[in-house]
């Protein structure tokens, strides 16, 4: 039986990959941020010394895209040097590392899917600091580690686009929504059953890109939402009711600090060269989760 370690296993996608191990029977060890601090190498060294697992997924990160801007030193020390570290120790007990990693990697104005090889070009802070991480795991781990770049995530748990624009639709609140960023919405679930596959098959090491097929805008999620919403609580009260439905904006009518991709769309040739299929379209995927999101 493979032994796993997960860190950053309070977060979304440590959940649901959690939640995979143990539906599968799995020996595995689940650290939270407060059980481990990847930024510490010595204390990452000790953990997986103790644990001797046969695979760690590295689910900590720094994920504030926005914050990641004015505190570039905090954010590469958890998503560049943290997987270094981590790599180092599996490295020496000749363990496989899963480093999930980010379309923001890629600058975002192609017209055409990312390829898993195509030349990174991080736009902002934090794409910059996810490219450090990628790069630390893939030079220590050369044939045992895998970077999954994700995207676009949403889940049951913690804080994502779909949960806030469900609460608005619960509210009777249609928002505005920014319609001309195409990507890939993704389902953490979804991601997770990727990662075990991965490692089950035993696939070559590299880089893989877990994202939905598909691809839709932000505005396009957000009609999907409040359209199954509507649905949902039209069955449920037995009555029809109008349905809001959210207004398109454009990036320039909603600024942030971080600039964001206005394309990043991201390829699946690696899934197809290792004999594996990537994860099914998007939509798809959100009527699977929507049930259980509904319920959080």
């Amino acid at each position: 039986m493979t032994r796993w370690l997960v860190t950053g296993a309070a977060g979304m996608l440590g959940r649901d990959l959690t939640a995979l191990l143990t539906a599968r029977g799995e020996e595995f060890t689940a650290l939270t941020r407060a059980d481990l601090d990847i930024t510490d190498g010595a204390a990452a060294a000790s953990a997986i010394s103790a644990v001797k697992p046969d695979v760690v997924v590295n689910c900590a990160a720094w994920t504030a895209v926005d914050a990641a801007e004015e505190n570039e030193a905090e954010a590469l020390a958890v998503n560049g040097h943290g997987p270094a570290n981590l790599a180092a120790a599996c490295a020496s007990l000749g363990a496989v590392l899963v480093h999930p990693s980010t379309d923001y990697v890629f600058p975002g104005d192609a017209t055409v899917p990312y390829a898993e090889d195509a030349a990174p070009a991080p736009a902002g802070a934090y794409g910059r600091t996810k490219l450090a991480g990628e790069q630390a795991v893939l030079a220590a781990l050369p044939d045992a580690g895998y970077v999954v770049r994700t995207a676009w995530l949403y889940g049951a748990h913690g804080k994502n686009f779909v949960k806030t624009m469900l609460r608005l639709a619960r509210r009777d609140v249609a928002p505005g929504v920014v319609a001309d960023q195409y990507g890939q919405p993704t389902w953490t679930a979804d991601v997770a059953a990727k990662i075990y596959d991965l490692v089950g098959a035993a696939a070559p090491a590299g880089i893989y890109h877990a994202t939905s097929s598909g691809q839709t805008t932000w505005f396009g999620l957000a009609e999907e939402i409040f359209r199954l919403h509507h649905d949902l609580e039209t069955q449920d009260r037995d009555a029809e009711r109008e349905r809001l439905t959210p207004r398109p904006l454009t990036t320039a009518e909603y600024p942030t600090p971080a600039r964001r991709p206005a394309y990043s769309v991201l390829g699946h040739a690696a899934w197809q060269a290792a004999g594996m299929a990537p994860i099914g379209d998007w939509k798809d995927a959100l009527h699977r989760a929507f049930p259980a999101i509904a319920d959080t």
